[in-house]
C-alpha cells in the first residue's frame, strides 16, 4: 500500500485582532485576515501534492463564541478541502469548547450537519477514514475539562489540584485504552488536543483558558501508533526525535504576538504507512513581529542615531515595537512623530517605549543647599556620580582655586 500523506497544523485562532487594522475590502481586521491567508496556503500546499488526510489539531477561533463572518470564513475553507474529496478531522480545542459541558462546541456545526468527508473530534474514540491511498484508523483526544467530573458525585468537592490529577489520571486511561483497541494491521494516528511533559511553552500561556491536566510523555510515545498530531501548544516542537511514533506540536499557523516574535510558524507535511512515518514541518510566510532596541544616550544627534538603527530593520509588513534609551535632555530632540515617520513602513506600530535616563539629585539629608558652601555641595555632587577619590580631590582643588578669585572680585568691586 502506498504511503498516505497527511497535513497536520493547529491553533488556528480566528479572531485574533491584536496588531492589526480594519480592511475596509472585506470588512474585517487585517489580522483575521492574516490568519485565514495562513490556511489558504496551507490548503493550496495539501493540494497541490494531493495530500490524502488533514488533521486540525484544535482551537479553530480564539473563543468559544466566534462571530458568524469567522465561522462562514472558516466553513469555506473546510468545504475546499471536502470539495475535493479529502477528508479532514476537526478536533476540538479548549477555544473551541463552550462554558456548559451542555452546549455545543464552535464546531459542532459540521458534525450536526454531517457535513461529507468532516469528522469532528468530541470525544474519545477511534475513527476508521477511508483515504485515497486506504484505510487509516485515527483515535481523537479533545481537551479534556475537568467540569464533565463534576457531573459526578465522587469528584464534588476536591480542590483544584485534585480534580486535575484524577483529570490526568483518566486522560491517560483513555489514551491507553485506543491504543490497545487499534488494528496492528492498519495505520494508525492519534489527534490529542492537551499539554504534555516535557513540551516547551509559548506566549499561549497568555491567551488558554483555565489550567491544564499535563499528561506524561511516554503515555503517547506507544508503538501502537504511526503518528501523534499535537494541537494547543503554540510553539512547534518533536517530543520524540529519532525515535518512533513522531510526537509533534505543529505550532500555530500565526503569531499571535511578541512572545513568538522568533518562532517559525508553519505545519507537517507527513507521510505514513503501518509501522514507518516521515515529516517535514513547512515554514509559512507568518507576518513578522520585530522589536527595535535603540540606545541614543551617548549620540550628540539622538534622532539619526535612531534612524540608523531603525535603518538597520526590515520593517516591510512587520508588527513594530520600539524600546528607546535616552537621556532627559535628549527628549526634544525626538518627538513622537519624528520616531513615528521614522516607523512608517512598518505595517502596525504596536508601541513606542521610552526608557528615560534622568540625573540623579544631589541628596543633602536634611539641609538646604542655602545652608551649605559652595565647595560642600560639590563635594555632595561628586559623592552622588561615584567619581574616584583622587580625581574628587583634584577637582575640588581647582573649583577652590576658581571660589577664591570669586570670593577676590566681590571684594574688589
Amino acid at each position: 500500500m502506498s504511503k498516505i500523506r497527511l497535513l497536520h497544523f493547529a491553533d488556528l485562532h480566528i479572531g485574533m485582532e491584536n496588531y492589526g487594522r480594519f480592511d475596509p475590502t472585506t470588512g474585517v481586521n487585517g489580522r483575521v485576515l492574516d490568519f485565514l491567508n495562513r490556511l489558504d496556503e496551507l490548503i493550496d500546499y495539501g493540494l497541490e501534492r494531493e495530500v490524502d488526510l488533514v488533521i486540525f489539531a484544535g482551537d479553530a477561533f480564539k473563543n468559544r463564541n466566534p462571530n458568524p463572518t469567522y465561522q462562514r470564513a472558516f466553513a469555506r475553507r473546510i468545504k475546499r478541502l471536502a470539495d475535493a474529496d479529502v477528508p479532514i478531522v476537526l478536533l476540538v480545542g479548549n477555544h473551541d469548547l463552550p462554558a456548559m459541558v451542555q452546549r455545543a462546541s464552535s464546531v459542532d456545526i459540521f458534525r450536526t450537519l454531517d457535513v461529507p468527508n468532516v469528522i469532528v473530534g468530541w470525544k474519545e474514540t477511534i475513527h476508521q477514514v477511508q483515504t485515497k491511498q486506504g484505510p487509516v484508523q485515527v483515535a481523537t483526544v479533545p481537551y479534556p475539562i475537568r467540569q464533565r467530573l463534576l457531573a459526578h458525585d465522587e469528584y464534588r468537592g476536591m480542590s483544584i489540584e485534585a480534580l486535575d490529577r484524577e483529570l490526568q489520571k483518566i486522560v491517560t486511561q483513555n489514551i491507553e485504552t485506543l491504543a490497545e483497541q487499534i488494528d496492528p494491521q492498519m495505520p494508525a494516528i492519534l489527534a490529542a488536543h492537551l499539554s504534555v511533559s516535557e513540551a516547551t511553552y509559548g506566549s499561549e500561556r497568555s491567551v488558554m483558558l483555565g489550567r491544564d491536566a499535563v499528561v506524561l510523555k511516554s503515555t503517547l510515545a506507544n508503538p501502537a501508533w504511526d503518528y501523534v498530531a499535537l494541537g494547543h501548544i503554540h510553539k512547534h516542537q518533536s517530543l520524540n526525535p529519532d525515535a518512533h511514533p513522531p510526537l509533534v506540536y505543529a505550532g500555530s499557523l500565526e503569531r499571535v504576538d511578541f512572545g513568538e516574535e522568533r518562532q517559525p510558524k508553519g505545519f507537517c507535511w507527513v507521510e505514513l504507512s503501518r509501522g514507518e512515518s516521515e515529516w517535514t514541518f513547512i515554514e509559512n510566510e507568518a507576518r513578522p513581529f520585530v522589536t527595535i532596541r535603540a540606545d541614543v544616550r551617548e549620540s550628540n544627534h539622538p534622532l539619526e542615531a535612531l534612524a540608523d538603527e531603525i535603518e538597520r530593520h526590515d520593517l516591510g509588513k512587520a508588527v513594530v515595537r520600539l524600546i528607546l534609551h535616552m537621556k532627559a535632555q535628549q527628549e526634544t530632540a525626538i518627538g513622537d512623530r519624528d520616531v513615528r515617520n521614522l516607523l512608517d513602513e512598518a505595517y502596525y506600530i504596536a508601541s513606542i517605549n521610552r526608557d528615560i535616563e534622568r540625573e540623579a539629585r544631589i541628596r543633602l539629608g536634611g539641609l538646604a543647599p542655602e545652608e551649605l558652601t559652595d565647595r560642600e555641595l560639590l563635594e555632595a555632587y561628586l559623592e552622588t556620580r561615584n567619581v574616584a577619590h583622587e580625581r574628587a580631590e583634584t577637582l575640588l582643588g581647582e573649583a577652590d582655586t576658581i571660589f577664591a578669585g570669586e570670593r577676590g572680585d566681590l571684594i574688589d568691586g
